[in-house]
């Protein structure tokens, strides 16, 4: 592709792989099936994204019994993924439709600035899931004191405040360069700076967004195992039934880490590849490409799928907010009664006891 300026590949637009890029590698054919189906695709995520993390959203606000430290870190990740599906996976969806960046340059800067912090803020609120299951499995009673709604609270605030203001710079680095394509001038969404820069940037991204928080995750977890293997923590003993609590949701944070060390592995690699001039821009490249950025993708609608498949408690919440989405059925006159006179079947009963976040619901 001649250009009249190198485009470097950024967090998600240069475009990634743009239809140029296709048009040059794929066969005719290949980049007319590349054209329909990664947009399906993704328009697939950004439906099940967003209806799966508004309803983790909904469920544990509307919910006093499961706002637990936990649950309140899930409704943070919810956030995040929710962010980074509506500022992300749109526009990435549309470079392999576009030969050009038809967004305008603030959006540029814009867009990626977003994918960079929400990005951070999904891998970091999993290592602070991580730091909770190390309290409660490690220290359970002299945690408890710590794992509290407020002070999940307040590491949250502090976290997207780190955040938000450390990635400033990628605001500014990140604007429009034009370039040639088929004797026509285009528009591209790229890093400004040198190449050598945008290496040095990539490489920090992989690091500080994926090898440290999963070192500290793994190292965390190390000791949990630790514990768990030398038997019954210092500070007291605990009841079954919160041992298996806490069992039970420390299991489904590794399930949600190791989904997520799974599906961004792929493309964390080749962009780092791609920084350093090492990735072979050829049709099997960019196949294996997009599919490495639908899996990524994929990561921020599965985790609702997650919770309701480990989680009775989730389960049960989905299920109960779907059913007063629905119409409600035809009822007969004792149940009319019973309805316009506010009787309640002790069979139906449900808690709404306030939990101070210490307990491990899920």
């Amino acid at each position: 592709m001649e250009m009249n300026t190198t485009c470097n590949e950024s967090v998600a637009t240069c475009p990634p792989v743009n239809a140029s890029d296709t048009d040059d590698q794929l066969t005719p054919a290949m980049a007319e099936v590349v054209s329909i189906l990664v947009p399906i695709l993704f328009g697939i995520i950004i439906v099940i994204g967003l209806i799966g993390n508004a309803l983790v959203v909904v469920v544990v606000s509307a919910n006093a019994q499961m706002r637990s430290t936990t649950n309140l870190l899930i409704i943070n990740l919810a956030v995040a993924d929710l962010l980074f599906i509506i500022f992300c996976v749109p526009f990435t969806a549309s470079d392999y439709i576009l030969t050009y960046w038809p967004f305008g340059d603030v959006w540029c800067s814009v867009v990626q600035y977003l994918i960079v912090v929400t990005a951070y803020a999904s891998v970091y609120t999993l290592v602070l899931m991580t730091v909770d299951r190390f309290l409660a499995v490690v220290y359970p009673i002299k945690s408890m004191s710590v794992r509290t709604e407020r002070h999940a609270v307040m590491a949250i605030a502090v976290l997207w405040v780190l955040i938000v203001t450390s990635a400033v710079p990628v605001y500014y680095s990140h604007g429009e360069r034009h370039y040639i394509f088929k004797d026509e001038e285009h528009i591209v969404c790229v890093f400004l700076d040198h190449e050598y820069q945008w290496a040095v940037f990539q490489i920090s991204f992989f690091v500080t967004s994926y090898v440290l928080p999963l070192a500290l995750i793994c190292g965390l977890y190390l000791g949990i195992l630790l514990r768990l293997w030398r038997g019954v923590a210092p500070g007291g003993r605990v009841s079954a039934e919160s041992r298996r609590g806490k069992r039970r949701v420390t299991r489904m944070v590794v399930v949600v880490v190791a989904t997520f060390a799974i599906c961004w592995c792929p493309i964390q690699l080749i962009l780092v590849l791609k920084s350093l001039n090492r990735y072979d821009i050829s049709a099997g490249g960019i196949i294996a490409q997009i599919v490495s950025h639908v899996l990524a993708y994929m990561n921020s609608c599965v985790n609702p799928i997650l919770y309701a498949y480990l989680s009775e408690n989730f389960r049960k919440a989905f299920s109960k907010v779907i059913y007063c989405w629905t119409p409600p059925p035809t009822v007969g006159p004792a149940r009319s009664h019973a309805a316009a006179t506010g009787a309640h079947d002790p069979a139906e009963g449900t808690k709404t006891t306030k939990t101070n976040g210490n307990n491990d619901f899920l």
